[in-house]
């Protein structure tokens, strides 16, 4: 079953892919810097933050190539930095729910290698979403809540398995469902 997954997983990425290339040149929202790159918020602060237990819900893999950012999928925006929200950074969030009100709720990705020994971090390996391939990481204990309208471009599917270890952490850390 397991490699059942793995091809319907790539299979689901290349149709992204495809997508993202021929939609708003891979970009998706209008403005902002480009992946990556620091600077004041691009649509006036959008991004809300909040710690994991105070959001904490229902969390399934539900990726679908339906135009909209699904849990499961790893998608851009703009993310603000704890100690000045007014200044952030487009990086790779990892979208693990809905909130109530519609907004996506994510969890952010990070390539640095020193939060492999973080508590609040987790190794979901490598993925498309790392243009180097490097092995990536997801922060467990902040919670953004994301408009819609505010994803730059989605960026990959993420993997079921890995996925899955993520949510028995928020699940079995966190409150999560």
């Amino acid at each position: 079953m397991a490699g059942f997954r793995d091809v319907v997983g790539r299979a689901l990425q290349a149709g992204l892919d495809l997508l993202n290339k021929q939609v708003d040149g891979g970009r998706r929202g209008s403005g902002g810097p480009p992946p990556g790159r620091s600077g004041p918020s691009p649509t006036g602060g959008g991004v809300r933050t909040a710690r994991a237990n105070e959001r904490a819900g229902a969390i399934a893999y539900q990726p679908d190539l339906d135009g909209a950012a699904d849990p499961g999928e790893v998608v851009w925006t703009w993310v603000p930095y704890e100690e000045d929200a007014s200044q952030g950074k487009d990086r790779p969030v990892l979208v693990v729910a809905r909130a109530e009100h519609g907004d996506l709720l994510g969890l952010m990705l990070s390539s640095q290698g020193h939060r492999r020994d973080d508590a609040h971090w987790l190794s979901v390996g490598s993925g498309p979403w790392d243009r180097e391939g490097r092995e990536s990481f997801v922060r467990l204990d902040r919670v953004l809540e994301i408009p819609e309208n505010d994803i730059r471009r989605e960026g990959a599917i993420m993997p079921a398995g890995a996925f899955e270890h993520v949510a028995t952490e928020l699940r079995s850390g966190y409150g999560w469902r």
